[in-house]
């Protein structure tokens, strides 16, 4: 089996309410040993080691299910931009770039935002027969 098929399953179990509250009753059983085992630093050490090992687990297969989910993400809007004949085809290969370029091509779409305005009704290409177009920055909205 590929590991992204256990991975997914793993994090649909792992996120489940039923996961959650047998997680809680399972440290409520443990506390509530405490006194039984007189809270010794073996009973202490049990929960630090389970808890320790899980999350150490977790983070791998988190990591794992995010990377996943964002390849879908950006294949999806690269398939957007790719049928919008307004958009730039140029940021269909953001993925090479570094930071600093990031940033300043961050800039110019914040400015271009800042400045320009949007006709929400002729937005799909339909115009509105009666009204007139109404101007909205995107930035307020």
């Amino acid at each position: 089996m590929k590991f992204s098929a256990v991975s997914q399953t793993l994090s649909r179990w792992a996120g489940s309410p039923r996961t959650f509250y047998t997680a809680v009753a399972l440290i409520l059983a443990w506390s509530l040993s405490g006194p039984y085992f007189h809270f010794n630093d073996t009973w202490q050490l049990i929960i630090n080691t389970s808890t320790t090992i899980i999350t150490f687990l977790m983070v791998f297969l988190i990591q794992n299910t995010q990377n996943r989910d964002n390849d879908i993400l950006h294949i999806k809007i690269d398939e957007l931009l790719r049928v919008s004949k307004d958009a730039q085809n140029a940021v269909l290969s953001l993925d090479g770039l570094d930071r600093k370029e990031l940033e300043k091509l961050r800039q110019e779409y914040r400015s271009i935002g800042q400045a320009g305005t949007v006709n929400l009704n002729n937005s799909c290409g339909h115009a509105a027969d009666d009204a007139a177009p109404t101007k909205t920055d995107l930035n307020q909205a």
